[in-house]
């Protein structure tokens, strides 16, 4: 079985948010949103050979993704800006589901890290609008 199938099975069969495979090497994440993968940013870097599996993966996630280096990531929903993002840097991606736009928590708008980015940001400058974000909605 390839990592990226090992990933998503993991993920359809624990309550992970988003699960990365690179041969013996598991990484997990039940936090939502795209903290966990800010987290692998800051504390590893890289994860470049890794595949991804995720619950959902908006323009923020994918520009995540594209700064981990990760060589393909599948999600269960995926946005139209996403994809382009994925895209555009080479990275092997699929989906259950392609969306406009990733919907908030509430469900009455546009996710607040997707609203924040247009189709031509960076990955660098999209990541530094998505710390950005997160600061303030933390109130920090």
């Amino acid at each position: 079985m390839s990592d990226i199938e090992r990933a998503k099975k993991l993920l359809n069969e624990g309550e992970y948010t988003c699960v990365l495979i690179k041969g013996q090497e598991v990484i997990t994440s039940r936090e939502r949103g795209v903290a966990p993968l800010l987290s692998l940013l800051d504390g590893r870097g890289s994860l470049r050979g890794f595949s991804a599996a995720d619950r959902t993966v908006g323009a923020g996630a994918a520009h995540i993704y594209v700064a981990l280096g990760v060589d393909t990531v599948f999600a269960r929903v995926m946005s139209d800006t996403a994809r382009a993002v994925l895209d555009s840097a080479k990275i092997s991606h699929g989906c259950d589901l392609f969306v406009p736009v990733i919907i908030n928590r509430r469900g009455d708008g546009t996710c607040p890290i997707e609203a924040v980015l247009s189709p031509e940001d960076t990955t660098v400058l999209a990541i530094e609008k998505i710390r950005t974000r997160l600061s303030e909605l933390s109130g920090k």
